[in-house]
């Protein structure tokens, strides 16, 4: 699949056939994309905590908070939930500053899974210091986003942004719906 059509398929996804598998050495050649992506000054200060069984999922599970728009959702229901989870770590004896590096490496490997005919979410909101806890992450390691990786059973649509809103939403068949701007809107041409 050419680049655009992997981007346009790239969507984060919330539900997932949690008895799919995923093997460790799928999570270890994302994790290889995002190594040999760009880094800040060729810092490479990343690093990336696997997990693909079900104790530790379900650990990192609830250190999570899903869907901000979707006021009434809590989240993935057991049987939808992510199969495997990558944490990308910023190890702080290299630098304290991480600049774009985790968005770089999220997306990588984002695109990587999408390949890989899986899907994902990138989370940030997580409460970092139980879930240090939970799953013994050392302090040196600052805890930056948690991509939650599975096979999707939901629908995603892209669609035009309408009246300034771009707050996703389901319908009632659970079509996941995300509005993007123009790109005339987005492109500033000097």
């Amino acid at each position: 699949m050419d680049i655009r059509e992997l981007v346009l398929r790239t969507r984060s996804f919330r539900r997932f056939d949690e008895s799919h598998h995923i093997d460790i050495k799928l999570l270890e050649s994302l994790a290889d994309l995002a190594r040999l992506s760009a880094s800040a000054a060729n810092r490479q200060p990343l690093k990336y905590l696997l997990c693909n069984n079900r104790e530790c999922s379900n650990k990192i599970f609830l250190c999570l908070a899903w869907a901000g728009y979707l006021k009434d959702w809590g989240g993935p229901l057991p049987g939808e939930r992510p199969s495997a989870y990558i944490i990308i770590l910023g190890d702080k004896t290299i630098t304290e500053s991480f600049n774009a590096d985790p968005g770089i490496a999220a997306q990588s490997m984002m695109l990587g899974a999408t390949e890989a005919g899986l899907g994902g979410c990138m989370l940030t909101s997580v409460k970092r210091e139980v879930l240090r806890k939970e799953i013994n992450i050392p302090d040196h390691y600052e805890i930056l986003i948690v991509l939650a990786l599975g096979k999707p059973v939901e629908k995603v649509v892209i669609e035009e942004v309408k009246d300034g809103n771009i707050k996703y939403w389901r319908d009632s068949d659970q079509t996941h719906h995300v509005p993007k701007r123009k790109l005339e809107d987005v492109v500033i041409i000097v």
